[in-house]
């Protein structure tokens, strides 16, 4: 399978959000979980005065700009493109170009690779969160967002569920 890079969409002027919400909707109703794996715009924490007071709010990094993680191919290419609201990719000509290492860096973007001591199929009890103290099978991993799935038994019937790495243990 190809690897997945962080590219960079410009989008309309306030429309940052829109566009997130929205390939996350198209990501979601055309399964595209495994190709675009994360949308993301940068934040930094910024003090203003207002009134003579301090207030601490969190702006754009880049206004008018989405990082997305993806593998990229037509479909990607054609589904981030199409997004109302974006007006294309970061790179010469219509050519996307990934970001670098360096580039990502002053983003704190950093890809981390999580050691757990569980897989598929192991029986896990949850540590925290809603479903503290519950017990469940790894039904499937996601390393790159860093969830398992787990069934847990919700009105009577087998439910899937999302918990993060962090609140799982191995039994």
């Amino acid at each position: 399978m190809a690897e997945a890079n962080w590219y960079v969409v410009h989008t309309y002027s306030g429309y940052e959000n829109k566009v997130k919400a929205d390939i996350e909707k198209t990501i979601e109703n055309r399964h595209l979980e495994d190709e675009i794996l994360e949308v993301r715009i940068p934040m930094q924490d910024v003090v203003e005065m207002k009134n003579g007071a301090k207030k601490q709010v969190q702006k754009k990094m880049f206004p008018g700009y989405v990082l997305i993680n993806m593998v990229m191919n037509d479909d990607t290419w054609y589904v981030v493109r199409n997004t109302r609201g974006v007006t294309g990719f970061v790179g010469p000509g219509s050519k996307p170009v990934p970001l670098t290492e360096a580039e990502m860096r002053p983003l704190g973007i950093k890809e981390e690779n999580v050691v757990v001591d569980f897989k598929e199929g192991d029986m896990v009890t949850i540590i925290g969160g809603v479903w503290k103290d519950t017990v469940g099978v790894i039904q499937s991993m996601n390393e790159s967002k860093q969830i398992v799935t787990i069934n847990v038994e919700l009105f009577g019937r087998e439910t899937p569920v999302e918990i993060s790495f962090a609140e799982v243990k191995k039994m």
